[in-house]
C-alpha cells in the first residue's frame, strides 16, 4: 500500500495519497496512552449440542445440560466466552488458546442421568400412568356391538 497506492496521484483530488495525509491528517492524530483503539466484541448464535456444549472456533465450551437443543447467544470479549439463553448469562467461560480443547465445567452437568425418584417409590401421577388401565365400559357391550362372543 505505501509503495504503489500512496504514491499514485488519485484522480479526484490530483494528490498522492501520502501527501495528504502528512499534510491535513498525520497533525490530529493522537497516542493512545496504552489503549486497544477498539474493543473487539464478538457475538454468535449457537445451538447447545448433545453433550452439553457450544463449538466456537473449533473448541468446545459446557452449557448447562437443561438446554440441549437449545439456540443461544454467545459473546465472546475480553478473553471470556458468555453464553446466554433469553437474555440471561447461563454460563461463562475464560476464552481458551489452541485448538479442538474442552472447557467443562462438571456443575452445568449436574442433575444429567440420575434418576429424579427412587425406582421402588415412583411419584403418585407416575405410578398412576403405570397402573393397568381400567376398562370404560364392559367388554361385553364391544361383544354385543360386534355382533358375536369372543371367548
Amino acid at each position: 500500500m505505501r509503495e504503489v497506492a500512496d504514491q499514485h496521484v488519485h484522480s479526484a483530488t490530483g494528490e498522492r495519497p501520502i501527501v495528504r495525509f502528512a499534510r491535513d491528517e498525520a497533525q490530529a492524530l493522537r497516542p493512545l496512552d496504552g489503549r486497544a483503539p477498539f474493543r473487539a466484541v464478538r457475538e454468535l448464535v449457537r445451538r447447545v449440542q448433545a453433550d452439553a456444549t457450544i463449538e466456537l472456533d473449533t473448541k468446545s465450551y459446557s452449557a448447562p445440560w437443561r438446554l440441549i437443543g437449545a439456540t443461544v447467544a454467545v459473546t465472546v470479549a475480553g478473553g471470556r466466552v458468555s453464553i446466554r439463553c433469553r437474555g440471561d448469562e447461563v454460563a461463562s467461560h475464560g476464552e481458551t488458546t489452541g485448538r479442538r480443547q474442552r472447557v467443562m465445567d462438571a456443575a452445568r452437568l449436574a442433575g444429567i442421568g440420575r434418576p429424579r425418584f427412587a425406582v421402588s417409590e415412583p411419584p403418585a401421577e407416575l405410578a398412576l400412568a403405570l397402573a393397568e388401565p381400567e376398562l370404560l365400559r364392559p367388554l361385553s357391550e364391544s361383544e354385543r356391538a360386534a355382533g358375536g362372543d369372543w371367548s
